[in-house]
């Protein structure tokens, strides 16, 4: 047996495998983010394998057109929602399918900072905001008049 290089060691059937955490020196696949894989089991019809994703995307077209009937601020409000969904899911479900992007962690805060954000600009947004944050208001004279 040939050990081709120092990372590597026999496992029981005697082939080399990988016994460091190092990474090889030259990169020959892709690997599939944690929770990468399908949601549903591979005899379920398509949209049932990735239905976490599709839900996002559901919720997010959904809200875009609310937004486009002029009903702006909960159409965004309902993005944002939409996102933090995508956070939970990714947070408590073990296979999210294609809604797996990076890490499980970068994408929780990814989503989750996304979603507050889009849900409270479009709360904060005037005419009759709904959302008054008084220091913003300061901060935005503060920084316009200097």
């Amino acid at each position: 047996m040939v050990v081709r290089d120092p990372v590597s060691a026999p496992d029981a059937q005697g082939r080399p495998k990988r016994a460091t955490r190092r990474f090889p020196l030259f990169t020959r696949d892709t690997a599939r983010p944690e929770g990468g894989g399908r949601a549903a089991g591979g005899d379920a019809p398509a949209p049932a394998r990735q239905w976490p994703v599709l839900t996002v995307v559901g919720l997010v077209g959904i809200g875009l057109l609310i937004t486009g009937l002029d009903v702006f601020r909960w159409g965004l409000v309902l993005v944002g929602v939409a996102l933090l969904i995508g956070a939970a899911l990714r947070w408590s479900v073990q296979d999210v399918g294609m809604l797996a992007v990076r890490s499980r962690f970068t994408d929780i805060v990814t989503y989750g900072v996304l979603g507050i954000t889009i849900a409270m600009l479009a709360l904060m947004a005037q005419p009759n905001a709904p959302l008054k944050i008084p220091f913003l208001n300061d901060l935005l004279h503060f920084t316009v008049s200097s």
